[in-house]
């Protein structure tokens, strides 16, 4: 069995736009759950001088034996500097990847 859930969200005003996806899945005995989230804002500026936020990147990743299961999660930030018709733009973007697996003990004896 699995599951799917797809959202766009987008604020053309605002200038902003997210992506969100969600899956889970059974599968030979693992129950997994996967979420992807991608969010983005973009800002008209007058200089390239402006505060830049720097990159951040954010990785765990867990595993647990006695519980059977295990967990990964990512996140991304940082922002680009772009140009469209001579006018400059700053986005600023964040994404993330969230992992959880888990045994699932029903599942993996009727597999088997």
């Amino acid at each position: 069995m699995r599951d799917l859930l797809y959202k766009n969200l987008t604020f053309p005003r605002l200038g902003r736009k997210i992506i969100a996806s969600s899956e889970i899945a059974d599968k030979q005995g693992v129950h997994s759950v996967v979420r992807r989230h991608f969010a983005y804002v973009v800002k008209p500026i007058e200089s390239a001088e402006l505060f830049k936020p720097q990159p951040y990147l954010y990785v765990v990743k867990e595993r647990n034996t006695k519980e059977k299961r295990e967990h990964f999660f990512c996140k991304v930030k940082g922002a680009i500097l772009a140009v469209n018709n001579g006018n400059l733009f700053q986005i600023l973007f964040v994404h993330t990847l969230n992992v959880n697996l888990t045994a699932n003990e029903k599942l993996g004896n009727q597999v088997g």
